[in-house]
């Protein structure tokens, strides 16, 4: 399924009308300063800004456990609670990432015409390893006592983040090149966010976490460069490129 998009009458651009744009472009001699001053709005977004709560809090320990965890953690120097943030970040993208996956699948399941190498099996399995790094993360989050269930600052952040992404994958005009293009923002994001999340546990001495989260990280690499290649392919860039051993793209003898 190659990019479908055609020629029509979009009456978006301005030179459509060229008699209306001259109007609209005549500002009667005065500087465009007068038409672009913004300072208005800007002047009362600074008084919300000033004003405004945080956008959350971490949730203070619910438990023993975790209270004792957390004070062992401040005694060395340690922030916990900056880990818990960043791993109930990490929570919610890779739920996120689930629910792209399974909006493309079912977009794939009545698009799909067998134009592309990609196949529904490899967005599944793909899907399932989104979900698997899900379970990993809230499985770290009890670990220092946390609470996998509640909403995190940086959880809160790339929920709002990933609202677009959720809309162009649900959406029924887009088409599976578009949908591609999306999934290949949210990798990017994706492995971005692994590697910080794993500086932040070794700093932390959370060699366990370190150890799971790099499985994680070199299975969203491997994500990220097949969702690449058949982005490329969907989008007609000719030469067809496999994935190698060492996570890196190849091209493909002709």
């Amino acid at each position: 399924m190659t990019q479908t998009e055609q020629l029509g009458m979009n009456r978006t651009g301005i030179q459509m009308s060229p008699l209306d744009s001259r109007a609209m472009q005549d500002v009667g001699g005065a500087g465009p300063d007068a038409f672009f001053d913004d300072s208005g709005i800007a002047n009362l977004r600074n008084d919300y800004i000033v004003n405004a709560d945080l956008l959350g809090s971490v949730p203070l320990p619910a438990t023993l456990k975790g209270v004792a965890k957390a004070g062992v953690a401040a005694l060395k120097g340690d922030s916990p609670h900056i880990l818990l943030d960043k791993l109930g970040e990490r929570l919610a993208f890779e739920r996120t990432g689930a629910r792209l996956y399974d909006a493309l699948i079912t977009k794939c399941e009545a698009m799909l015409d067998g134009t592309l190498s990609m196949s529904i099996d490899d967005l599944q399995e793909i899907r399932d390893d989104e979900a698997r790094h899900f379970l990993t993360v809230a499985r770290a989050i009890e670990a220092l006592g946390g609470d996998a269930t509640s909403q995190t600052p940086s959880a809160d952040l790339v929920g709002v983040e990933s609202m677009g992404l959720v809309q162009v994958l649900n959406d029924p005009r887009t088409t599976i090149a578009q949908s591609l293009h999306a999934l290949l923002t949210a990798e990017l994001a994706d492995q971005a966010g692994w590697e910080s999340l794993i500086a932040l546990a070794e700093e932390q001495e959370q060699y366990d976490m370190v150890g799971e989260f790099t499985v994680a990280l070199d299975e969203e690499r491997g994500h990220l460069l097949m969702v690449q290649s058949w982005y490329e392919e969907a989008i007609g860039i000719p030469g067809v490129r496999e994935i190698d051993d060492d996570n890196e793209l190849e091209e493909l003898p002709p």
